[in-house]
C-alpha cells in the first residue's frame, strides 16, 4: 500500500543544496493509465508498476524489468514519455522527501512527495515551510495524467 502526500514547489523554495542530496534520473511511460500500468527506468534499475484507483492511499505492485524488456515495451506507451530527477532528502521524524524536478515539457514543475506507514501519519504530517500548496487530492498531479500530455499547469 503506498501512502503519499504531494505538495507543489516553487522553483524560488527549492533547497539551495540540492546537489549534496543522493538524486536520480527517471524516465517513465504508461502502458495504461486506468488502472495505471507503468514502466520506469530509475539510473539502470527497470520496473512494471500496478497502481490502483486513490489519491493518498492506493495499492502498488513493482515487479523488476530488464533492460531490453523496458526498451521493448517503451515504443508502446502512450502520451509523453515522463523524465525527472528526483532528489531524495531525509525530513524529520525518519521520513523521506521525494522531491521531482521535470524535463520538458513540464520544466518548471516541481513537485515533492512524502511516504508514510499509516493513514495516520499521513493526516498528522506538518511539512516544512518550503513546501508549497498540497495537491495530494489532485489527480492533475499524477505523473499519469502528465503522461497524457493535455495538462494546463
Amino acid at each position: 500500500m503506498e501512502i503519499e502526500r504531494k505538495f507543489l514547489i516553487s522553483q524560488e523554495n527549492l533547497p539551495q543544496n540540492l546537489v549534496s542530496y543522493p538524486s536520480k534520473k527517471i524516465q517513465q511511460g504508461y502502458l495504461c493509465t486506468d488502472p495505471v500500468v507503468r514502466i520506469r527506468r530509475s539510473n539502470d534499475s527497470y520496473y512494471l508498476t500496478y497502481k490502483s484507483k486513490g489519491l493518498m492511499c492506493r495499492e502498488e505492485y513493482n515487479l523488476p524489468l530488464t533492460q531490453e524488456a523496458y526498451e521493448h515495451l517503451k515504443p508502446k506507451t502512450d502520451g509523453v514519455i515522463i523524465s525527472k530527477t528526483r532528489y531524495v532528502i531525509p525530513e524529520k521524524d525518519g521520513l523521506t522527501i521525494e522531491l521531482d524536478i521535470f524535463d520538458a515539457p513540464y520544466q518548471g514543475l516541481f513537485l515533492a512527495e512524502v511516504e508514510f506507514s499509516s493513514e495516520e501519519e499521513a493526516i498528522s504530517y506538518i511539512p516544512p515551510e518550503w513546501f508549497g500548496e498540497e495537491v495530494t487530492n489532485s489527480s492533475k498531479y499524477h505523473n499519469s495524467t502528465l503522461s497524457k500530455g493535455n495538462c494546463q499547469l
